[in-house]
């Protein structure tokens, strides 16, 4: 079995696999000592005096069915801190300045700025389309 190494390498490149997964037919070894080009590797693989052994484990790349947890999600914090604190404040002087005019009391004032805390309101838009109806709601309880 002397120079069936370099057969098995020669085979290994031609089949495009490792040399551990080529195997040789016992009984056609003198044909395979004989095979010194590629051409003859090939019309031997064609006969099945040389095989290769399939590859073992998974075949194809799987694609990843489960989204990542929400540790590995990375967020900019910073991003939606900065965008809340720019609306706190924009809503909180507005307020302040409806609290100068009289247009609201202490009570409701607090309560607002609760609600503003709370981050319930998505604009300075939406703020002042919650007070006018609050507006329209205590004028009709009212009658």
């Amino acid at each position: 079995m002397t120079n069936l190494t370099s057969r098995k390498e020669l085979a290994a490149k031609v089949l495009g696999v490792g040399k551990n997964k080529i195997l040789f037919d016992a009984s056609r070894i003198d044909e395979i000592k004989e095979a010194i080009t590629k051409q003859d590797i090939r019309d031997l693989y064609a006969d099945g005096a040389i095989s290769a052994k399939e590859n073992s484990g998974r075949k194809s790349h799987v694609i990843r069915e489960t989204r990542r947890g929400p540790g590995k999600i990375k967020r900019t914090v910073i991003d939606y801190k900065r965008d809340y604190v720019i609306l706190v404040r924009k809503l909180r002087s507005y307020l302040e300045e409806l609290r100068k005019q009289g247009k609201i009391d202490e009570e409701k004032f607090f309560e607002l700025r609760q609600k503003i805390k709370a981050g319930i309101f998505k604009s300075k838009a939406h703020f002042k389309e919650y007070l006018s109806s609050e507006i329209k709601n205590e004028l009709k309880t009212k009658k």
